[in-house]
C-alpha cells in the first residue's frame, strides 16, 4: 500500500513538472463591421484581420525552449476561411528554438520587414481601408508575389526566421526563403499604355520558381520614449524595398510616427518601375479610448501621386473588446487614366474582440 502511493505521488510530481514545462495557448479575434466606400453599397466588412491560433512552448532545460505557432484566419461575416482560397495556416505556421542566441523558426509567417513595420502605422498595420499597411506603408510592394492567386502576399513560405536578443534597446531580425515555387498564375506582357499611361510589364510563366533567394531585414532600436526602424527586403522577382521609421512619445498618452519607402520593381515592370511613399501618423489615448489620425502620399514614378488622410476612434469596452469608427478620402491614379486620379471616400463602423 505504501509502495502504491510513494509510485502515484512520483507520477503527480513528474505529472506536474511536465506540465510546467510546456504550455499551450489558444488565441485569436473576432472583428466585424459595416463599412461603405464610394461606388459601393454598405456590406459587412471587418478593421482587422480574424484568426483562431496555437502557439506553446516547451522548456529543453539550460535556457534553451521549443516554439511553435499556428494561425488560422476566416471571414467573420461567413465563417468561410480568408478570401476562400488561402491556406488553412494563413497566418503562419512556424516550429522552432529560442535560447540566449535569440529565436530561429522555420514555416510560413509575416517578412522581417512587414513584421517591423507595423509599429510605424497608426492603425498598427491592420488593413482597414483607413489604414495605410497594405499600400502607402509598403510603398504598393508585395512581398510574394509569385505566391498562388488570391493569397496574403505579405508573407514568405518555405523560409527561415530569425530574431536576434534584444541588446541595448536594439535588434536584429532576417527573413530568407527558399527557392522554391509557390504555384503562381501566369502573367502575360504587357505594353504601356500610352493613352492611359499604364505601366507596362513583363511576362511571368506559372510556378515559377525565384531566381535568387528572396529575403528581409530589419534593425530596430526601443526605448521607453523613442522607437527607430530599418528594413531592406528583396521580393522573387528581384524588386527591391528600403524602408526607415521612427515613433517618439512626448507624453505617456501620445505617439507620433513617420516612416519612408522606396521600391524599385525594375525586374517586372517596363516602365514606372521606382515608388516613393511616407505616412505620417499619431495615437491619443483619451479617457477609454484612442484617437488614431493619419496622412500619407505615394508617389509611383510617372503616373499622379496618391494621398490618403484618415481619422480613427476606439472606445473600449472592456481590455479585450472595443468599438471603431474610421474615415478616410484616398485620392490615387485613375484607371481610366493613370494621370488623373479618383477620390474615394471611407466610413466604417465595429466591434472587435480579443480572446
Amino acid at each position: 500500500m505504501k509502495k502504491s502511493l510513494v509510485a502515484l505521488a512520483l507520477f503527480g510530481a513528474f505529472a506536474a513538472t511536465a506540465q510546467a514545462q510546456s504550455s499551450v495557448q489558444i488565441y485569436g479575434t473576432i472583428d466585424a463591421g459595416l463599412g461603405k466606400a464610394t461606388g459601393s453599397t454598405t456590406a459587412v466588412t471587418k478593421r482587422d484581420n480574424n484568426k483562431l491560433g496555437f502557439k506553446g512552448t516547451e522548456d529543453l532545460g539550460n535556457g534553451l525552449k521549443a516554439i511553435f505557432q499556428l494561425e488560422i484566419r476566416y471571414e467573420s461575416d461567413t465563417g468561410t476561411l480568408e478570401s476562400n482560397s488561402r491556406p488553412l495556416f494563413q497566418g503562419q505556421s512556424r516550429v522552432g528554438l529560442q535560447g540566449n542566441f535569440g529565436t530561429v523558426r522555420l514555416g510560413r509567417g509575416l517578412t522581417a520587414f512587414q513584421e517591423t513595420s507595423t509599429g510605424f502605422e497608426p492603425w498598427s498595420g491592420m488593413p482597414t481601408p483607413a489604414g495605410f499597411q497594405t499600400d502607402l506603408t509598403v510603398a504598393a510592394y508585395t512581398s510574394d508575389p509569385l505566391s498562388a492567386p488570391g493569397n496574403s502576399r505579405n508573407r514568405f513560405s518555405n523560409a527561415v526566421f530569425y530574431n536576434s536578443p534584444v541588446i541595448a534597446g536594439f535588434q536584429f531580425n532576417a527573413t530568407v526563403a527558399a527557392k522554391e515555387a509557390n504555384n503562381n498564375a501566369a502573367v502575360a506582357a504587357t505594353v504601356r499604355n500610352l493613352t492611359t499611361n499604364a505601366t507596362g510589364n513583363f511576362a511571368l510563366p506559372a510556378n515559377m520558381a525565384p531566381a535568387s533567394n528572396p529575403y528581409s531585414m530589419s534593425a530596430t532600436y526601443n526605448n521607453a520614449q523613442f522607437a527607430a526602424m530599418a528594413a531592406y527586403e528583396r521580393n522573387g522577382l528581384q524588386a527591391k524595398l528600403w524602408s526607415v521609421g521612427a515613433s517618439f512619445n512626448p507624453i505617456a498618452e501620445l505617439k507620433l510616427m513617420a516612416s519612408y519607402q522606396h521600391q524599385d520593381d525594375g525586374n517586372f515592370k517596363i516602365v514606372n518601375t521606382d515608388t516613393k511613399s511616407w505616412v505620417l501618423g499619431a495615437n491619443y489615448d483619451v479617457g477609454p479610448g484612442k484617437i488614431r489620425a493619419g496622412y500619407g502620399q505615394k508617389t509611383p514614378d510617372g503616373v499622379a501621386k496618391t494621398k490618403q488622410a484618415s481619422l480613427g476612434y476606439d472606445y473600449n469596452l472592456s481590455k479585450r473588446t472595443y468599438l471603431y469608427a474610421d474615415i478616410s478620402n484616398k485620392k490615387s491614379a485613375s484607371v481610366a487614366n493613370y494621370n488623373n486620379t479618383t477620390s474615394v471616400n471611407y466610413i466604417g463602423l465595429g466591434v472587435h474582440h480579443n480572446f
